[in-house]
């Protein structure tokens, strides 16, 4: 006898036949962010590591001076573009797990040497290797959450990405209040431990897998990413994959050369999305939010914030993390464009207000900017830092900045670089991208003194907001609708043989195959049944 399902069970199986195909592509999305988190914490760990050294304790071996402490906050910055730029050549071959895996052995070093440093050169040599890592694991990390995700799933899932870093930089303020850095480093390993474990336990790339001409192996990958399903289905998607580098194949060649494998990067395909990517990390950084982060003591201190500018500095992480948060949670129902839009409007809006009002309340009461201070400095008894009472406006502001841009034009680049590029480019052109971020990136951090010693900080910020709102208007006409969308019809757009529409796709679901009711049954011999219905 066959049970019939009524409506509301349809709809039910629906939901869990849904949970169970994402399921698997969250956990091993998840494990790959445990990589990104320890990337954040090396980031974060220099905070807490500079006011150590400069000021040190009691039985303290290392006491650094002020130009060795600027190559400490930076020194890592710039070797992060050096490992992006050999992050898809060098991990490429390897397979995105293995490469992942790899990868952690210098943070690994990089910890231990942390703990253990007796030199201002041990120190060096840990930041070095952090830097040279985090540019190593960009290709990987970011081709492996483009090619293991459905296309309704990546943008959520791809933004993950940056939160993770984020959380991991929290995670360091958090470690430095309660830990002494040395031990804290040591607590940092087991989070590199723990990823390399917990990546022996998701698939390989069945994109990488199928390059490779290892279809069984790839077939075997996708049952995993799709709910632990069976071969069958995943037939199709299987051709799909294969088709994709079939046409690479035929287009490259059986025996590429060097010269043919460069001519892939002046093609139209990788130029037109590495010049977006690029454009959204120069946006994404001149912002205002990479200075602010980095420089938010001093900043809050100028400002002659309402509240100890510790205290202020440790909200805006919280601020950065529910932007992110928000972003993963609305990127697949709004699209990237819409958040983009927003997020860099917003953030141009809000650096013109923090301008107009130091440009009216401190330039016209003839007070001189305060000079710059750096993360050091020695924090106030209470938490009230200002009687100003207008002091809360641009503190108010730089916070709203910091939850904006995270929401879209901060995380955007890095959503991007995993799908807009070709599979014959994608590998190399994430780690080209990337480094692009990072020059930005230290560009931004580098110029910031110049700037407001130049400009002042109601220039700075004017600035800042003349970059965000001119992208607005840039992104507008240049920034395709890609959430939903197949990685081919990505790479086809970006080629010239197609347009996508700045549409959001969502699969519909659909209810399981109408099961035979008994009446229907009479007078059929050996009826066939479709579905996952319970027989009795």
């Amino acid at each position: 006898m066959v049970l019939a399902m009524d409506p509301d069970e349809k709809y039910h199986y629906s939901y869990k036949k849904d949970f169970r195909t994402a399921l698997p592509q969250l956990l091993a999305v998840s494990v790959k962010n445990l990589l990104l988190l320890g990337y954040g914490m090396t980031l974060g760990f220099p905070t807490i590591l500079i006011p150590a050294v400069k000021d040190p304790m009691e039985g303290e071996i290392l006491h650094l001076q002020n130009s060795e402490i600027s190559w400490i906050s930076s020194i890592n910055l710039i070797v992060v573009p050096i490992g992006c730029a050999l992050s898809g050549s060098v991990t490429s071959p390897l397979g995105r797990r293995r490469a992942m895996q790899l990868v952690n052995l210098p943070f690994f070093i990089a910890w231990l040497i942390f703990h253990f440093s007796k030199t201002t050169s041990h120190l060096y040599t840990a930041l070095i290797l952090t830097g040279l890592a985090g540019g190593l694991l960009e290709a990987p990390v970011l081709t492996y959450v483009a090619e293991i995700t459905q296309p309704h799933l990546r943008g959520a899932l791809s933004a993950t990405s940056s939160m993770c870093i984020i959380i991991g930089v929290f995670t360091q303020f958090l470690f430095g209040l309660l830990l002494y850095w040395r031990t804290v480093a040591l607590v940092n390993i087991v989070f590199t431990i723990l990823a390399v474990v917990a990546l022996c336990f998701v698939p390989e790339s069945p994109h990488w897998l199928v390059s490779k001409k290892r279809y069984s192996e790839a077939r075997q990958s996708l049952q995993w990413l799709r709910g632990w399903t069976a071969a069958a289905n995943v037939d199709a998607e299987l051709r799909d994959i294969e088709a994709l580098y079939k046409k690479k194949k035929e287009a490259e060649g059986d025996e590429e050369t060097l010269l043919a494998r460069m001519s892939l990067y002046t093609e139209r395909s990788f130029l037109v999305p590495f010049f977006l990517v690029s454009y959204a990390f120069f946006v994404g950084h001149f912002s205002g939010m990479t200075t602010l982060q980095t420089y938010s003591v001093s900043i809050f201190q100028m400002l002659e914030a309402p509240i100890d500018k510790y205290y202020a500095t440790l909200i805006l992480g919280v601020l950065q993390i529910a932007g992110s948060c928000a972003s993963v949670s609305l990127v697949h129902w709004t699209g990237k464009r819409p958040l983009t839009l927003l997020s860099t409007a917003g953030a141009g809006l809000v650096c013109l207000l923090v301008a107009s009002y130091d440009a009216y309340i401190i330039t016209s009461a003839d007070k001189d900017v305060p000079e710059i201070v750096n993360f050091t400095t020695t924090a106030s008894s209470g938490i009230m830092a200002s009687s100003n009472p207008t002091a809360w406006i641009p503190t108010t502001l730089l916070m709203l900045l910091a939850l904006i841009t995270h929401i879209g034009i901060r995380l955007l680049p890095w959503i991007l670089i995993g799908e807009v590029f070709s599979a014959r480019t994608r590998a190399g052109g994430a780690g080209l991208a990337s480094a692009v971020g990072y020059i930005f990136g230290f560009l931004t951090n580098k110029m910031y003194i110049s700037m407001v010693d130049t400009l002042s900080i109601w220039g700075t910020y004017g600035l800042y907001g003349i970059v965000s709102l001119s992208g607005c208007v840039v992104f507008y006409f240049i920034l395709p609708e890609t959430e939903g969308k197949k990685l081919n019809d990505i790479e086809n757009h970006f080629a010239g043989l197609s347009k996508l529409a700045n549409k959001v796709y969502r699969s519909k679901r659909r209810p399981p195959p109408e099961i035979t009711k008994i009446s229907e049954l009479k007078g059929t011999t050996n009826p066939t049944f479709e579905g996952d219905a319970t027989y009795i």
